[in-house]
């Protein structure tokens, strides 16, 4: 099985989340998964792919091939897939994947989290979602989803659809004890 991990290209965030990156995709490659990524060599993307490298693990980059430059693409990938466009791009990611984590990313990064939870929401996927909040980076986001569900925007149920985790360890771990869980028809029309 691959895992799809999502997160930030930018190269000035602190060490302390691209070293969480780093420690997932070893995790990732020593529990014998493949990784799937946006094929960025910075940021959370790099770091991760690098953590997979190092660990043994197979490395396969999607990527926009306007991001074909210098500087910008991972070299180490065993496979890098270019697509013409970003939606593209993310539909390619989520073909190849079994599982989903979030890491600490920007506006690119929240667009893939929140596609991925609606198309949960709406069982177009069962795969498992984890949020890797390292050193709580999401926590003011929740708190909006929270705000969001105590207006009745959103159901209280859409929270079960996601697991939220602050260690690299946890995340690979609810994915190895994950139970494919669909939502029914009912809670589907109590979804705002």
């Amino acid at each position: 099985m691959n895992i799809c991990v999502y997160g930030a290209s930018s190269k000035t965030i602190d060490a302390q989340f691209t070293d969480a990156g780093h420690a997932l995709g070893v995790l990732i490659a020593q529990h014998g998964y493949g990784l799937v990524f946006g094929g960025g060599d910075n940021g959370m993307m790099g770091a991760v792919a690098c953590g997979a490298h190092d660990g043994g693990g197979r490395v396969t980059g999607i990527a926009p091939r306007f991001f074909n430059v210098d500087g910008i693409l991972y070299p180490h990938c065993d496979e890098l897939i270019y697509t013409d466009t970003m939606r593209e791009r993310k539909q390619k990611m989520e073909d190849l994947s079994g599982a989903f984590i979030v890491t600490p990313g920007g506006i690119g990064t929240f667009e893939e989290f929140f596609e991925i939870l609606t198309l949960k929401q709406l069982n177009q996927t069962k795969k498992p979602l984890v949020i890797l909040s390292t050193a709580g980076y999401y926590d003011s986001m929740f708190a909006m989803m929270r705000h969001t569900a105590d207006t009745n925007f959103m159901s209280e149920k859409t929270f079960d659809l996601i697991k939220i985790v602050d260690t690299p360890e946890q995340a690979i771990e609810y994915i190895e004890h994950y139970v494919e869980r669909e939502v029914d028809v009912e809670e589907l029309r109590q979804l705002k």
